[in-house]
């Protein structure tokens, strides 16, 4: 050896290329004690022996040729050995650590052969600055370029996860549908992350009784899953099909903890929470999986299930930092199933409480004939406050009601009860329709007190109708609601070989909404000929986003024009025809046909104010229940109606009317002028009067007082004879 430094380091590096196998295993075992983490990730172990070997190779080439620095770059297997610990989530400082310690071992060894070969201390000392120097300029430019590759692939790394956060963000969630939320989660982790994705939910999840869902049992159901290869059976367990998982497994210690797990599958063989049963369990033995991800599904500190991502031997396992995504993406979708869960549960006790209180079965009158229809909301706002009535009145009338509580969900359903409750009140002591929304409107108020403070002001819409079958007129009212549209039948001013019949919706004054005060209620009236329809309905009928309401009635004119005889159809042709699809909003649908009562079933009598003419009223009852043949009746009736009669001509104001009607019941009314209302007493021993609405009251099947513009109307219905109606009604 020469006693130049340059040809003595020259020399010594020529020298040790053949040695290169044998540093390198020296360094490896170092990198193993020091970070023996790295040897977790089997491509990072197999990576690192020729990384290392590149990097003694290329040092050794450097002092034997005297390569300028300036051209030295990162070998090719340091760039792929960087990019991969990107990959992994490997922090940077371990990549600059692994420089640092095989720069330290290179130098060492390189020191350990220069004292043997030489004893000339000016030498050495060359030497030692040399390899200084080279080495720290090597690490430099070599490590620039491996935190350069680390750097863009994690930049990478991190863009690939924002793009699938914000798939999850956008992707999951779509719908209040529990199913279709867990499928939208199986379907993004299958989006160049997982092989196959799975979820579970608690059976207990899928109850309906407003209970939260417990993690015991473990009884699940496979409600999602999505694999990556066609023809690859999804899992050992069926959509829709439940199962247990095994005390002790890991699915069950994950779901029980709420924390999730990363689980390497050795090669010998799937656990048996995995495999089973043996078909499944063979084909995805053959598929090689290899890192499976249990990810527990909590939302508000209550477990829903677990979702479980797996991937086959030809992908990288899962690390740490994709049992990190995979927990946010879930996370996430754990909220949206917990929200579709609770909004089924309370979609499902509104409609029930919904349909609960509407009328299911019509009252029997003869008024008219109706059908109807409810339809909830197809959207997730919730089912609403919309509700129909058919009420029953005195004098052969019966009341048409159709409202709409503002608001969803079960407030809106109980508020309906509460404010249908209220109309069948206001409605049995006979209100004239504006009175009676005005009373309504009374209560409204008061409730809105009541919650103050503790829930959002609501207010409602209603129409109040009444059709009078004897005098053919309706009268209604209208507290903000759409008016109803009346189809009139055909006449025999008709044109000739005409179907189509007259719609209109009648001009009716519409007060403001129930709840909110203002402008005083008004009834309007109009005669209906006998067969006529009406057709009272919600606003969710005609109001839709795609469609003005004038183009929606005019749909509705034309389906009622030709409107067929069976109202339950024509109640199907108006929703097919406003509804093709599932509606934004709730619709109540009341169709009637209007009947008469002609003056075969009514008879009346004019009185005037005199004690005498009690008699005649007596002989009136006798003659007509003769020709009802209802003789059987006489007694009972003429003493209900003396009573009546003469309490009109004491009490009350002429002029003064009997009128008698035939229906399923016998009913006759006394009216007067006055609008002083009677009052049941009970009458003392020595009284000489105050007993005749006791009998009347005692006698009747069912009596009170209606008042009108008029004055008041005091009636009494009597059931008929057990035998039937000789009149055929």
């Amino acid at each position: 050896m020469g006693t130049d430094a340059h040809a003595f380091i020259r020399d010594l590096a020529r020298g040790l290329e053949p040695r290169t196998d044998e540093f390198t295993a020296v360094m490896l075992q170092r990198l193993r004690r020091e970070l023996p983490e790295l040897w977790q990730y089997e491509d990072i172990a197999a990576l690192l022996p020729g990384a290392v070997s590149e990097h003694v190779s290329a040092v050794l080439d450097i002092l034997e040729n005297r390569i300028d620095m300036a051209d030295v770059t990162t070998p090719p297997a340091g760039i792929e050995f960087a990019r991969r610990l990107a990959e992994h989530g490997v922090h940077i400082s371990k990549l600059l650590r692994i420089y640092r310690l095989v720069h330290a071992s290179m130098l060492r060894l390189l020191l350990e052969e220069t004292a043997p070969l030489t004893t000339a201390p000016e030498s050495i000392t060359k030497a030692t600055i040399a390899f200084s120097m080279m080495g720290f300029e090597y690490v430099d430019r070599t490590a620039k370029g491996a935190v350069a590759a680390y750097q863009r692939e994690r930049d990478r790394w991190l863009q690939r996860r924002l793009i699938m956060i914000n798939e999850a963000g956008t992707l999951i969630g779509t719908t209040l549908d529990t199913t279709r939320t867990a499928q939208e989660l199986a379907d993004v982790g299958t989006h160049g992350f997982a092989d196959l994705v799975t979820v579970d939910l608690l059976d207990s999840a899928f109850q309906e009784d407003g209970m939260e869902p417990e993690a015991a049992p473990l009884v699940v159901r496979r409600v999602a899953q999505r694999s990556v290869l066609d023809g690859c059976p999804d899992s050992a367990v069926d959509t829709g099909q439940t199962h247990v998982y095994p005390e002790e497994s890991a699915p069950a210690r994950a779901l029980a903890t709420g924390q999730p797990l990363r689980y390497r599958v050795t090669a010998s063989g799937l656990p048996t929470w995995l495999g089973a049963p043996a078909d499944h369990g063979g084909a995805l033995r053959t598929l090689g999986i290899r890192s499976v991800l249990l990810v527990p599904l909590w939302a508000r500190g209550v477990p829903l299930g677990l979702a479980q991502f797996l991937r086959y031997q030809a992908a990288d396992p899962f690390d740490d930092e994709d049992l990190f995504l995979a927990q946010e993406i879930a996370s996430r979708a754990a909220v949206y199933i917990d929200n579709a869960r609770r909004y089924t549960q309370e979609r499902s006790t509104a409609l029930t409480l919904q349909r609960s209180l509407l009328q299911h079965q019509m009252p029997e009158q003869a008024a008219v004939e109706t059908a109807c229809r409810y339809l909830p909301c197809g959207s997730r706002a919730g089912v609403g406050g919309d509700w129909y009535d058919v009420i029953p009145l005195s004098g052969a009338r019966v009341a048409l009601v159709v409202g709409d509580v503002v608001g969803r969900g079960l407030r809106a359903s109980a508020t309906m009860g509460r404010l249908r409750t209220a109309v069948r009140a206001f409605a049995d002591i006979d209100l004239m329709p504006d009175d009676l929304l005005t009373h309504l409107n009374d209560v409204v108020i008061r409730l809105q007190r009541e919650e103050e403070g503790n829930a959002d002001e609501f207010s409602a819409t209603c129409l109040y109708a009444v059709y009078d079958p004897v005098s053919r007129l309706c009268s209604l009212a209208s507290a903000g609601h759409v008016p109803p549209a009346v189809v009139t039948p055909l006449t025999s001013r008709s044109r000739v070989g005409s179907t189509s019949r007259a719609v209109d919706f009648p001009e009716v004054p519409i007060g403001p909404p129930l709840g909110l005060g203002g402008l005083p209620f008004e009834t309007a009236q109009f005669e209906l000929p006998q067969g006529s329809l009406l057709a009272l309905y919600t606003d969710g009928l005609i109001e839709s986003r795609t469609r003005d309401v004038d183009t929606a009635l005019a749909v509705m004119s034309d389906v009622l024009a030709q409107a067929p005889a069976s109202l339950e159809d024509t109640c199907d042709a108006i929703l097919h025809a406003l509804l093709p699809t599932r509606p934004a909003d709730d619709v109540a649908l009341l169709v009637a046909r209007t009947q008469a009562l002609d003056a075969d079933h009514v008879a009346a009598l004019g009185l005037p104010s005199d004690p005498s003419v009690v008699s005649d009223a007596r002989k009136f009852v006798s003659a007509q229940l003769a020709a009802w043949e209802l003789e059987g009746m006489a007694f009972t009736t003429e003493l209900m109606v003396s009573e009546l009669v003469t309490n009109a001509i004491r009490y009350g104001k002429a002029p003064v009317q009997l009128r008698m009607i035939l229906q399923s019941t016998l009913t006759c009314e006394v009216s007067d002028a006055s609008s002083t209302a009677p009052h049941l007493r009970r009458a003392q021993v020595f009284d000489e009067g105050g007993r005749g609405l006791q009998l009347v009251a005692a006698l009747a099947h069912s009596w009170g007082t209606r008042h009108n513009r008029e004055g008041k109307v005091i009636w009494a219905e009597q059931l008929l004879p057990a035998d039937g109606d000789p009149m055929g009604l």
